[in-house]
């Protein structure tokens, strides 16, 4: 009981180092948001000039885009942020000292992922308020208890993915980073984000089928757009939540795996 109490302090204690980490660089972070929210406002601007002259059509277009657009940017951090975190620290040159913490490395990772969900909600909600204030959207209509069901059990799986991509930059510092976007970018494409999967050529279509963000986005746009209950995006929520059930100790293994690698040939020094 002890050590479970012991393991959860420190997991909050990495919690809170990243929010530090996050005050400390309070300026960066508020470009970065920035960032994001004039990113969802392009795209659904994009979706006013397709939609035409139809109110209705334009509301629902520029919906479906910045759902798209918020969904992606809470996914992409979940995504990223244990690799950040990795390449931050072997930046640092502190990567070496935080391995030979007393602590186990899933309570390492677990603080990781735990601060990415809360940052990432936080993130998400300031992009999907000024997007809604932005275009005068209303989501009356749409059913956020189930939006936020599938949205926790779409977070396991691309915490999981993370978690092995996290791999890039622990072994390479110098291009495992890059590494990690060509993952994302290529999860961006087969998903859907900015547009049905029904509309990728008939040999990339199949690929979407293995991306938990497909199954994420279909059932949220359907919980925001359509006002869809948990029963009715019940088969999406089963796939996320084995594919997570999957991905998470998946990705620990992985992650070990190359941390034990990465240990024995001397990687993870800092040179240059």
């Amino acid at each position: 009981m002890n050590t479970l109490t012991s393991e959860l302090k420190a997991t909050i204690a990495f919690v809170e180092r990243n929010f530090n980490l996050a005050r400390r660089y309070a300026s960066w972070e508020i470009i970065f948001i920035s960032w994001n929210v004039v990113h969802a406002l392009t795209i659904g601007l994009i979706g006013v000039f397709m939609a035409g002259d139809d109110p209705a059509k334009v509301k629902e277009s520029v919906l479906f885009l910045v759902v798209g657009a918020v969904l992606w940017n809470f996914l992409r951090l979940l995504f990223f942020e244990v690799a950040d975190a990795v390449a931050w620290e072997r930046w640092e040159g502190t990567i070496e000292y935080t391995f030979m913490a007393p602590v186990y490395r899933l309570t390492h990772l677990a603080g990781q992922c735990v601060y990415a969900i809360v940052y990432g909600f936080l993130r998400s909600g300031i992009v999907l308020v000024s997007s809604v204030l932005f275009f005068d959207l209303s989501l009356q209509a749409g059913n956020l208890v189930t939006a936020a069901v599938v949205l926790a059990a779409s977070s396991l799986s691309f915490l999981g993915m993370g978690l092995m991509a996290a791999v890039f930059p622990l072994l390479s510092p110098e291009k495992g980073a890059r590494a990690t976007d060509i993952i994302g970018t290529l999860f961006l494409l087969i998903s859907g984000v900015y547009y049905d999967v029904s509309v990728l050529p008939d040999w990339l279509r199949p690929l979407s089928t293995i991306s938990p963000g497909t199954y994420a986005l279909r059932s949220i746009r359907a919980a925001l757009l359509e006002g869809a209950t948990i029963p009715e995006v019940a088969t999406d929520l089963w796939i996320l939540m084995v594919t997570g059930a999957i991905m998470i100790p998946l990705g620990l293994w992985i992650f070990h795996v190359a941390e034990v690698y990465a240990k024995k040939t001397g990687r993870l020094k800092r040179s240059g």
